[in-house]
Formats: structure tokens, sequence, C-alpha cells
């Protein structure tokens, strides 16, 4: 009897795709889905007379698999992974794999990997970018959960993945537990950067230079073909050209709402609790909130008066400012993510490879951009690097780019057009090289209302003091901890 390779639950938009994908690969593919008519639908569809193998019940879906059997889940992140896993555990043999794809919350999969594990099963909880044709014709993948599951998807996984220009797939192994996901989690968040960065620039083309439509596509052609060459450079240069039925821009109709699914929350989360600054990608998430204001916002622009735009400078060299001021930002974006991933593989014990990673994100992923190869080649040169802003290409470049950056902030504040994520990754790149920051008087005011105590320049670091700063005060200090 004929047995499938992989089996795969949730023929949604990625999951539809994504078995298409591993099908065209060479691999026998049993799906099956809660709505079982989805499942007759796509063997009747777009897999008619191709090696599917559909299942009407969960039973009968695990005993179409070669063993070890891999179950793939592509289902929505929260509860509904949760329910299924249990569902999975009884049909499932010691050895069996569970997959994860979707978005899920890098907690929630340590959490499963170490309950499945329990129940003599392997979990892997892995990242999966690109969207629906990506899925379709090769995704980033950043696997993560059981090491030992590793060799038994490995061949599936790194052939239905996109490849770089020399065949190496957009997928390895990223490390035990939640590693994958939060991996994934902090590439959305990086996305969400990217995105914002691009929407400021064009604001600016937009409402300080007053460029038309065409004039930006142009634009955004040219930093295509440049060191600014990326998926979300590429697909804004065609977003900027695409005409609605009466010839106008769509783009111009779209309302200014923007939604957003939650990692990137996530993402900014975990920054606070690790305690690093990923103050670029925080307010990218900010911006989509204060977005969704939208009536608010209607209702004060009718209220609040600022400046009026008005640009009297040489509108090209303006241009080129913006580039560099996209740019220069866009390396603080990866940096603080880098930052953060370096925190969590100290926190979780994860041997993270930051060059393999940016390698993962090379192809079929959003974010993907021949930038990325310049931070593999980063890691590469120095495997310990703590911030990609040390590197003597990316040092290079962000000095280069910041007379540019910085007119192009001055520009923006003087004229009223908001540049949270170009603005907050100047304060960081100007923050993160400055000696002496001004949190000597922060600690004295701490220890002024609260006895927090402070360390001293002409002392130990590890001693701490404590000043009654009114005469008032007691000797008894608070006992010193940081979060």
């Amino acid at each position: 009897m004929k047995q499938a390779d992989i089996g795969l639950i949730g023929l949604a938009v990625m999951g539809e795709n994504l078995v298409l994908n591993m099908e065209s690969k060479g691999f026998t593919v049993a799906v099956f889905n809660r709505t079982v008519e989805k499942v007759d639908k796509f063997i009747s569809g777009r897999g008619k007379g191709k090696n599917f193998m559909g299942a009407h019940s969960i039973e009968e879906f695990a005993a179409m698999m070669k063993k070890p059997r891999k179950v793939m889940m592509l289902v929505k992140a929260g509860q509904a992974v949760d329910d299924l896993i249990e569902q999975l555990i009884p049909v499932l043999e010691p050895g069996d794999i569970i997959i994860d794809g979707g978005n899920s919350h890098f907690p929630d999969t340590n959490r499963r990997t170490k309950y499945v594990e329990s129940k003599d099963l392997l979990y892997i909880g892995t990242g999966v970018s690109g969207g629906e044709e990506g899925a379709l014709r090769g995704p980033s993948i950043m696997p993560g959960g059981s090491k030992q599951a590793w060799p038994h998807v490995k061949l599936i996984f790194q052939a239905i993945a996109a490849k770089v220009a020399d065949g190496t797939p957009c997928c390895d192994w990223v490390g035990e537990d939640g590693a994958g996901h939060f991996v994934k989690m902090v590439h959305n968040g990086i996305e969400y950067g990217d995105m914002q960065l691009i929407c400021e620039a064009y604001q600016l083309m937009r409402d300080l230079l007053d460029l038309s439509y065409d004039e930006m596509h142009a634009i955004f052609r040219e930093w295509n073909e440049g060191e600014l060459d990326s998926y979300l450079v590429e697909i804004t240069r065609d977003i900027m050209a695409y005409k609605d039925d009466d010839g106008n821009p769509l783009v111009e109709k779209i309302l200014d709402k923007a939604g957003q699914k939650g990692t990137g929350k996530w993402t900014v989360v975990s920054a606070l609790d690790a305690g690093v600054p990923l103050t670029l990608i925080s307010e990218a998430v900010f911006s989509r909130t204060l977005s969704a204001q939208k009536e608010e916002r209607v209702t004060a622009s009718g209220i609040l008066k600022g400046v009026k735009p008005n640009f009297n400078g040489d509108r090209k060299a303006f241009v080129k400012d913006i580039h560099d001021a996209l740019y220069a930002s866009k390396i603080v974006s990866y940096a603080q993510g880098y930052v953060l991933m370096r925190a969590a593989a100290k926190e979780f014990g994860w041997a993270l490879n930051y060059g393999g990673i940016a390698l993962m994100w090379r192809g079929g992923c959003i974010i993907r951009s021949a930038f990325l190869g310049k931070i593999k080649e980063a890691f590469d040169h120095n495997p310990s690097l703590t911030n990609l802003l040390l590197d003597p290409f990316f040092r290079e470049k962000i000095e280069k780019s910041q007379e540019g950056w910085r007119r192009v902030i001055a520009a923006a504040v003087g004229n009223g057009i908001p540049v949270p994520s170009f603005a907050s990754a100047l304060a960081y790149f100007d923050g993160y090289r400055t000696e002496r920051l001004p949190a000597n008087l922060l600690q004295a005011q701490r220890d002024y209302f609260g006895a927090h105590t402070y360390e001293r320049t002409d002392k130990p670091r590890g001693e701490f003091f404590h000043t009654n700063w009114t005469g008032r005060g007691g000797e008894t200090a608070s006992t010193t901890y940081n979060v």
C-alpha cells in the first residue's frame, strides 16, 4: 500500500501552497482539514492528478504515513494548536514527529516541545516565511524543537525551501525548543521595521517633496537596483505604479489604518523582558497602533495646529538623503534584532548560528535582500560580534550615511512630518556611541526618592551607595536588583 512521506493538517492559503510545493519536489503528501469538505475540494481541484492522499478523519490520516510519521500543522496560533496536538497524540506512535508550521509564540513552543516529548513523540516548531508565493515556490524555513527530529525532516524541508544563488537552501536547524519560532518572531519584528521605514520615506517624498507616484516609482526602482535591493523595496516600486480603474494610483485610495497579527508586539515584549533596547521595531509597532486610531486622528487634525510642510531645497539631493536615512536605519533595525537573538540564546541556552540565520533570510522570506549577505559575512568574520554597528562594513556605511540621515530627520521635524522609526534609529545610534549618558542623574533621582542606591565612578563596580539627600531620611537603602 502506498504511503505518504509527510502529512499536513490545515488547507488554508499557506497549507495548500506548501503541500503543492512538497508534491512538486517528488514527495507524496497526506492532507487533512478540520472542515473535511476542503480536503475533497483540494483533491479534485489544485491537487487533481498529483501525489496527494486525502483523509476524512484523523485516524485515517495517521494510517496514511510512513513511519516515523511526520505531521505538519498549519493552523491558527494559540489554543487551536494545543487542541490539535491532543487529537494527534492518541493516533501516533513513539518516535513520530509533530510539526507546528504556524506563527506560534515561542514560549508556547518551549512548553509544547517538553509536553510532546513526555509522550515519547518528537516536536518541531518551525517558522515559515514568504507568504502565499513563498510557500508555493520556496519559503524561508526556520526549524527548532527536538533535535532528534531534524534528520527525519531535513531532506523535505531543504528541498522545498528557497535557494540562494549557489543553491544553498534557506533552511537549517536553528536550535532546541522554541528557537525556530523565536527567530521567526524576530524576522517578523524586523519586517515591521523595514515596512515602517519605507513608509516614512514615502511620506517624505509625497508630503514634503510633493513628488508624483510616477516619480516615486522611478525612485524605488532605482533603489532596488542598488544597495537597498530587497523584496519590500521591489513591491513598493510596483505599488507606486499600480493604477486603479480610473487611472489614479490605487495606493492613494487605501485607508491609512494598518493591521497586525501580533508577532511585532511579541518581539517588542520579548525585548523588554530581556532588557534589550529594540527601539526602532517598537516605534514601528506603535506607528501601526497610532494608525488604527483613524477617527481620532481625523478629529485631531481639525483641532491641533502644526507647521505646514514647505520644502525649498534641492529635491534630488534630498531624495539621496532619504536613501541614506533608510539604509542607516535599516542597519540599526537588524543590529537591534540580532542583539535580541543573542540575549535569548544566552537565556535559553540556544547555540544560534547568526550568520546561518542571515543566510536563511536571504531568499523566500519577506525581508529577503542583498543586505543580508553582508550580515552573514560579518558573523563569518567574527562569530562573537556583539553588535552589527561594530562590524567594519556596517560601521563605514552608517558613518557615511549619517549626514543625510540627520538632514532628513531635521527636515521632517521642522516640517511637522512624523518619522518615528528614522528618529529612534538615529537616537539609538547616538546613544550607543555615547560614552557617558545622563543615567547618572537618573540614578541620583531614584536614590533621592526611593533609596534605590547607585554605583560610583571612583569606586569598584558592584559596590552600591546611598545618600541621605535631604538630611531627613535614614540610612536604610532599597534592595538592588534589575528587571
